[in-house]
């Protein structure tokens, strides 16, 4: 399996990471003609690449010129041009999601509706081509995991379409979340809402580098030059052997209550599900002068601990936690859309050391069907997991 791990130290935007992509061994050409499928506007932007250097380290540097600088973007209107374009449906799924975790920062720190985002910096052609032009080099180089290093926060401040704002902006310090960061480089913008965006959605989060079979390496420039590190981003292309693609370390977390009532428990499992955790369960114990109580526990990765913790301190009773590393051997899995009688739905494929196994229809899709055709959701079950899968 092929993964590719971001070397962020000196922090990430996205023209550093198309960079990077591009100097792993992606043509300029071959970007350049699918971002045509996107149908933004002739002549609306340029794509261009040069050989440069930060502190005497080469390094490749990507550039949008952008010449159109007049047309307003909403996230819908942004949404639907990926949808609707001719790109795959691996890029177009990857680029989708990048912008809606884009979407929902700027919702969050502006108070508004998702739909009701308007996109300033990050709506603008060239953040449009960053990330799609990331979607289109990953598909290329044939990229199953995306994994990156701990992320600087930077200082100081920037001149935004809002005003002046603190570094890191709070649409970036939200995406940020859950993430694990440092503050060992000087001040100045490290990480830009774009770059955040592309790790935070793409990547396993943001932790050591992982075991692999180095391929190939790449450097992508930042646009402006650092004193105290090179504005470098490096990509480590490599691969994994099939039985290390199934080890995974973990962390489970376990705190036990006996205050809480089931509506806060209820709400607490959809909330951690929500911000990422890899499974939440209730075990009924019995604690100290003979009460009833639940024990609530979670699955999730060491890069999540802090922010997941803090949720149920905060939204429980709990005051307290406990943890302990754990290893588990999983097999592979991803989504695919296929066509059925009920019309598209998802698909969970499951693989082997790359050996077809078995698949299972998605149940939200499954519900989504029973409730439009009034028939039982089980029946929907039965008949989609007796239909053949590709």
């Amino acid at each position: 399996m092929t993964i590719l791990y971001l070397d962020c130290y000196a922090g990430i935007s996205g023209d550093m990471c198309v960079g990077a992509l591009l100097d792993l061994g992606v043509p300029l050409e071959h970007v350049q003609t699918e971002l045509l499928k996107l149908s933004l506007p002739d002549g609306s932007y340029q794509l261009s690449t040069s050989r440069t250097e930060r502190h005497h380290l080469p390094a490749l540097s990507f550039t949008v010129a952008v010449h159109d600088h007049h047309t307003h973007r909403h996230y819908g209107g942004i949404d639907a041009m990926i949808a609707e374009s001719t790109l795959s449906e691996p890029v177009k799924e990857k680029a989708r999601r990048i912008f809606r975790r884009l979407a929902e920062a700027e919702a969050k720190v502006h108070g508004v509706a998702v739909s009701d985002v308007h996109f300033h910096e990050v709506g603008a052609v060239d953040s449009i081509v960053d990330i799609a032009a990331v979607a289109i080099c990953l598909e290329y180089l044939g990229v199953k995991q995306v994994y990156a290093a701990p992320l600087p926060l930077g200082s100081g401040f920037i001149m935004t379409a809002h005003g002046r704002l603190p570094v890191p902006a709070p649409a970036t310090a939200e995406l940020l979340n859950g993430l694990a960061v440092h503050n060992q480089c000087g001040p100045g913008e490290r990480v830009t809402p774009t770059g955040a965006a592309i790790v935070a959605t793409l990547a396993t989060g943001a932790g050591p580098r992982p075991a692999m079979i180095l391929a190939r390496s790449g450097s992508g420039a930042g646009s402006k030059d650092f004193d105290d590190c090179p504005n470098i981003l490096r990509a480590f292309l490599g691969h994994v052997q099939e039985h290390a693609a199934t080890a995974d370390d973990i962390l489970i977390v376990e705190t036990n209550i006996d205050d809480s009532t089931p509506e806060v428990l209820g709400y607490v499992m959809e909330r951690l599900l929500e911000e990422g955790a890899l499974d939440v369960f209730f075990t009924p114990i019995q604690m100290k002068k003979n009460r009833p109580a639940t024990q609530l526990s979670f699955l999730c990765r060491p890069a999540q601990l802090d922010a997941l913790t803090r949720l149920v301190l905060v939204e429980t009773s709990a005051i307290g936690v406990r943890y302990y590393p754990a290893s588990r051997v999983k097999l592979e899995r991803h989504s695919e859309e296929i066509e059925t009688p009920f019309g598209p739905v998802r698909f969970k494929q499951i693989f082997d050391q790359g050996r077809y196994l078995r698949g299972t229809p998605e149940y939200d899709d499954c519900r989504r069907i029973a409730r439009e055709q009034g028939i039982p959701c089980r029946e929907v079950i039965r008949r989609l997991t007796a239909q053949p899968v590709p």
